[in-house]
């Protein structure tokens, strides 16, 4: 194990932040708001951002976009905090999106979940091996949302790929998920859980040692909070975070998360920090439902 992947690994054991994408009011992203979100963010005291994730709305930026998010990324992150990239589409785009986060030098990718219709077992270990080939001085993060994957497969891949260090478990599910990290190697990789706040008490109980975080956006001190709780075993403690979020992140949650971003944006923007436009298929909140978000926004004393 590199020293560079040492990093990584530790680095994964925390608040993993999921940045927002802020636009401007012509749509386009809007560098100078961005760039000041990710600075309270690292005054904030996070350490590990991932520009590209879902709270970015990876999905909905063009390649350009994407480049420049990660560029904007990495410049502000510095010697601050470690970053963690998000790639995906077809594996061409994929390993190109790898190769120039490596080159910006950012120390890690994670690779989000194939949209495909059709995932086979194996075929997921393809797609993953051939990025991680592709840039094996990367640490590299399989973002799993898929129930079906079996942890074996995870470790034939890293089999191949030592560089496969750590893994978002996004499935809900956290006897699925002890079972699942277990057959790969529980510590074989570092756990983080990717449904964030709501399901980390569960799945640090199972062998989680990290989170990743789209309300950390608006309060990174509540999120900083969860994951001191959870490191030291102060479970009443974690839980009493978990009230404190709790409606918010059943705001997010509703109807099969429509407005995940969309209620983070809006408790930012209640707050003065960026616009709350997002992209189809997303869509700002309506007036009538802002009200209740900046409350709760403004009740976490920010």
């Amino acid at each position: 194990m590199t020293a560079a992947f040492e990093t990584g690994r530790a680095a994964l054991a925390d608040v993993v932040a999921i940045p927002v994408t802020p636009f401007a009011e012509d749509g386009s992203v809007d560098q100078d708001t961005h760039r000041a979100l990710l600075r309270r963010l690292l005054d904030g005291g996070i350490r590990i951002l991932t520009p590209n994730g879902n709270t970015g709305e990876f999905y909905a930026l063009t390649p350009q976009e994407r480049r420049l998010v990660t560029e904007l990324t990495v410049a502000e992150a510095r010697d601050r905090a470690v970053v963690l990239v998000g790639v995906g589409h077809d594996v061409p785009t994929a390993i190109a999106s790898a190769q120039h986060a490596r080159d910006l030098g950012a120390q890690m990718v994670m690779v989000h979940q194939p949209v495909h219709p059709y995932v086979s077992q194996g075929g997921w270990v393809d797609y993953h091996r051939a990025i991680a080939e592709a840039v094996p001085d990367l640490g590299v993060v399989p973002y799993i949302r898929n129930a079906q994957l079996l942890g074996a497969r995870l470790a034939e891949l890293a089999d191949h790929c030592p560089n496969v260090i750590g893994v978002k478990y996004a499935v809900p599910d956290a006897a699925r998920f002890a079972a699942f990290a277990r057959d790969a190697g529980l510590e074989r990789f570092v756990w983080v859980a990717g449904l964030a706040e709501p399901y980390a008490p569960s799945y640090f109980s199972a062998g989680a040692t990290g989170f990743t975080s789209g309300l950390v956006n608006v309060a990174p001190s509540v999120s900083l909070n969860m994951i001191e709780a959870l490191r030291s075993g102060d479970y009443p403690g974690a839980m009493k975070v978990w009230e404190q979020i709790r409606r918010f992140e059943e705001l997010r949650a509703a109807n099969g998360s429509a407005n995940n971003v969309t209620i983070v944006k809006e408790a930012l923007a209640s707050l003065g920090l960026c616009r709350r436009e997002v992209r189809p298929p997303s869509k700002p909140l309506p007036e009538s439902e802002r009200d209740e978000v900046a409350a709760i926004a403004a009740g976490w004393s920010l």
